[in-house]
């Protein structure tokens, strides 16, 4: 073989073992080691801090829905059928839009003996078959009250259940991961004093946001009052949002 060849192929073969060696380095390099290291060598703080803010929910859905009985399955849908829609046509009527109202379940099903047996065998009769129907209505919060006072008086006996939350839910989010962020600065400026150091820029940051909302149980009550009440005197909850932070601060 030439000189020039042999020494071609040996290159080749000194640049792949090269590749190979650089693949199996990045293979075995933990995730970890990407990241920024905390040590002396490069002079950094490290801090996690935890913060939180409450604020009064904007936002209801409401939980709204019946359940009827027939002497038969078609009785039964035919009575279901009547009560579905004079619920919706309440809620519409009112100004909600269509597309604030979703469906949870709709079932038509026969009664089970045990639901029945302390009636009369008249009573049994007449419920043999049972219809079930749900919804859950998104409205402003301050219109929570109006709007489980319209579905029950349409026929929603089986209402009450009311989830609070926010409108645009990254607000309350990012207002805690703020503080938290401002909280961890303050630490880190103290640990900086303490080692006769100056704190500098902001090299890393990552947060976690968790949320505790607090949900009212759920109520039953009677599809239609002989006259009519006025609606429940309901108020939006508080929901608290917390946020942990690290965050990686240069000492100079």
């Amino acid at each position: 073989m030439k000189p020039i060849q042999a020494l071609a192929k040996n290159n080749r073969i000194s640049a792949l073992a090269g590749a190979l060696v650089m693949a199996a380095s990045l293979a075995a390099m933990p995730a970890s080691a990407q990241t920024i290291q905390v040590n002396k060598e490069n002079r950094t703080i490290a801090v996690t801090a935890t913060d939180k803010v409450t604020a009064m929910a904007d936002t209801a859905t409401v939980h709204v829905g019946f359940i009827d009985y027939g002497p038969d399955s078609a009785s039964a849908y035919a009575t279901g059928s009547r009560i579905s829609n004079a619920i919706m046509d309440a809620l519409t009527g009112a100004g909600i839009p269509k597309d604030s109202i979703e469906s949870e379940n709709q079932n038509v099903s026969p009664v089970q003996p045990y639901q029945v047996e302390k009636l009369s065998e008249a009573e049994r009769a007449k419920r043999q078959f049972q219809v079930t129907q749900s919804w859950t209505v998104r409205v402003p919060a301050a219109d929570a009250a109006k709007t489980l006072d319209l579905a029950v008086k349409a026929g929603a006996n089986q209402s009450g259940q009311i989830d609070w939350s926010f409108k645009d839910e990254n607000a309350p989010q990012a207002e805690a991961a703020a503080k938290a962020l401002k909280h961890a600065r303050e630490q880190a400026e103290q640990m900086a004093q303490s080692l006769n150091a100056k704190l500098g820029a902001l090299l890393y940051a990552s947060n976690q946001v968790e949320a505790a909302p607090v949900r009212p149980l759920m109520m039953s009550m009677a599809a239609k009052a002989q006259a009519e009440p006025a609606p429940l005197a309901i108020n939006p909850r508080q929901i608290e949002k917390t946020a942990t932070v690290y965050a990686v601060f240069a000492i100079e």
